[in-house]
This record gives structure tokens, sequence and C-alpha cells, in this order.
């Protein structure tokens, strides 16, 4: 038996005749000669591919390739919405319970703030220097947390100085006044006028800064107005010192709002550090007015007299209000960071209302019916403006 190699034809149909193209097949011959199988007809595309046979059995079949098995069907399936509505509620009961946590936190620290300062007014009556304490507790604090890196340092330059130094300037002057105030009134009356602030801000706005707003802001004031007027007419221990300082320090938040609004418009700085740099400011600007107004003299005499008639327990009433006060603010500029406007001014209000209430409660405040209905007229009246205003 011999094998022999054979040149054989394969045909494909041209467009005019018959076109003939050689390809090498191997064939095996033998005595006698064995003729395959034919092959079947293939189209010119598919002889220009390289033709693949996976064995010789398969020859004198119609199909070159075996069949493919069917893949499973393949079907969809719409995500579960109740899982993802589960998990959108819980960030938003997360998110409620944390703004909740900075709300509570915010009144209780304002109210431990009040009632400590009054305390150390009453004991030592000096505003000016329990004001500089306060700012200088909470400047030293931020300053500790930022080179041990519990709290991440801000990235400042001149220009963020240059844009801070009017506010801090304005907030000065807001902290000092609302001290002298409570150091000659009592804690509820401060705050009865302090509740006055937006009266002042519709004001300055509208006659200094131009801006106008709905008629609703405007009806607002009445209550405001009218609801601090008859507080202050029957107040009890009126002091025309006390009432003229809350009334410059509403005039004074008024423009550290506004300056604060103008100049820190494309600075990325968060609540807590921009507050820690507003104190370290307000407090190389407080500084040397304390000295200049009361003096070192008179601080060692008084400071005597509280420890002599109070002892030992008034240095933690003098901490106590220095740390409580930049505890609350903080807390308050950080709470303004997941809050709107809005909702902060209702806190706002509703901050006032508790010190208010405490403040009478604790010091035992003598409060005629007509005094305490125009502390909550006024209140509501700012509870309104809040309202309005948006």
């Amino acid at each position: 038996m011999m094998c022999s190699l054979k040149q054989s034809q394969l045909f494909g149909c041209g467009s005019n005749g018959i076109s003939h193209r050689r390809n090498p097949l191997v064939q095996f011959s033998a005595s006698p000669s064995i003729s395959m199988p034919k092959l079947p007809n293939f189209s010119v595309s598919s002889l220009s591919k390289p033709l693949h046979i996976s064995s010789i059995h398969t020859l004198g079949s119609s199909e070159i390739q075996p069949k493919r098995k069917s893949l499973p069907p393949c079907n969809a399936y719409e995500a579960d919405q109740s899982d993802v509505g589960g998990v959108v509620e819980k960030v938003e009961a997360a998110r409620k319970a944390k703004i909740g946590f900075y709300f509570a936190t915010w009144w209780f620290l304002n109210v431990i703030f009040n009632i400590y300062n009054k305390k150390v007014l009453n004991a030592f009556p000096f505003p000016w220097l329990t004001s500089t304490l306060s700012l200088a507790a909470g400047s030293l604090i931020m300053l500790i947390s930022w080179a041990t890196k519990v709290a991440e340092a801000p990235k400042t330059d001149l220009d963020f100085w240059k844009s801070l130094f009017p506010v801090a300037l304005a907030h000065t002057i807001g902290h000092v006044a609302a001290t002298v105030s409570m150091s000659k009134v009592a804690v509820s009356f401060t705050h009865i006028i302090k509740s006055g602030e937006p009266a002042f801000s519709v004001l300055v706005s509208r006659f200094i800064l131009g801006e106008t707003f709905p008629m609703p802001v405007y009806l607002s004031l009445i209550p405001i107005i009218g609801g601090c007027g008859l507080a202050a007419l029957t107040e009890l221990n009126f002091n025309m010192i006390g009432f003229m300082g809350a009334m410059i320090s509403n005039l004074a938040f008024v423009f550290r709002n506004i300056f604060s609004k103008r100049g820190m418009k494309g600075k990325s700085v968060s609540g807590m550090n921009y507050y820690a740099c507003l104190s370290l400011l307000s407090l190389l600007i407080l500084t040397p007015f304390a000295i200049a107004v009361e003096g070192p003299q008179m601080w060692a005499v008084g400071w005597q007299n509280a420890i002599t008639e109070i002892g030992p327990h008034f240095i933690w009433w003098v901490a106590a209000q220095s740390i409580f006060y930049h505890l609350y603010n903080q807390v308050s500029y950080m709470s303004l960071d997941e809050i709107s406007p809005l909702t902060f001014s209702i806190g706002n209000t509703m901050k006032r209302i508790s010190v208010i209430v405490s403040s009478i409660i604790i010091f035992r405040t003598p409060v005629q019916p007509v005094n305490a209905l125009g502390a909550a007229i006024a209140v509501f009246g700012t509870f309104l403006y809040s309202q309005a205003k948006q």
C-alpha cells in the first residue's frame, strides 16, 4: 500500500464563470484506491478562511463543527427598592440625630455659661477681664488641639486674616457689651433685649446696605420691638448701662454677620476652626483695651475680695464660664455647617427661651406678669421673623 499526494480542485462561484483555486489537500490512496467522500459546496467567503478538521470521521458529515449546547436563559431582576429605601432612611435618621445632639449640647452649654458668668460678675464686677478670659480659654484650647493633632489646623493666608479682622472687631464689641450688660442687670433681661437683634438686622440692611425685604418681615418687627419695650418698661431692676450694653451688643453682632458673609466667600475653613481663628484675633484686639479700661491693680483687689467672699469655688466659676463660653460658641458654629440658616435661627430663638427661663429659676429673678408677657411677645416676634425671612 502506498500513499500519493494529489492536487484537488475546489470550486467556487465567481461573477463571470467558474474560478479555480488550487489548494493542497492530503489524500490517502491505496490499491485498490479509495475515493474520498464528496465535500459540500462552500462559498467564496468561507474558503477565504482556513479549514480546520477536528476529525477524519467528520468528513462525511454535512456539519464541520458540532452543535453548540444551548445556554440557559438569562433573566434580569429589578433591584429591591426596599433595601435602598432602608439605607436612605437610616442615613437621614443619623443626620437628624446628629443635629438634635448639636442643638441639645448648644443649649445646655449656653445655659451653663450664662449661670457661671453671672455668678462671676456678681462677685467680681470686671466685665472687661471676664470677657478677655473667655476668649483666652478658647484660644488656648484650640492651640493645644492643633499642636496635639486632635484637630486639624486650618490653612490660612494673609487675605483670610484681613477679611476676618472686621468680623473679629465686631465680635469683640458685641461680646464685651453683652458681658457689661449682664454685670448690671439680670440675665433674663439681657437676653430679652438681645432677642431684638433681628430688628437691628433689618434696619441696618435696609438703610445702610439698601436691601429690601418682603412685607411679612417688616410686620414681624412689630412684636419684637413692642415686646422688648414692654419688658424694659416693666423691669424691676432696670439699669441704663445694662440696657445700652444689650442694645450695642445687638448692633455689633449684626455687623459681625454682615462682615462674615462678605469676607468668607470662597474660604474653605470649617465652622470649628473659623470660630477658633475668630477667638484668637478677638483676644489680640481686646487685651490692650481691657488693660486700659480696668487694669491689673483693680483686678488684683477685686480678685482678692472674691476669693475672701466666695472661697476657692470662685476659681472654678471663672474657669467654667471661660471654657463653656468657648464650647457653646464652637458647637453653634459646628451646627451651622450641618443645618440651614432658617433652622439655625429657630434654634437660636429656642436657646434664648431656655436661658431666660433657667436664669429666672436659678437666680430667683422677680418677674411681673406684664414683664413676662413682654418677653413672650418679643421671643414670638423673633420666631415670626425667622419664618418670614425665608
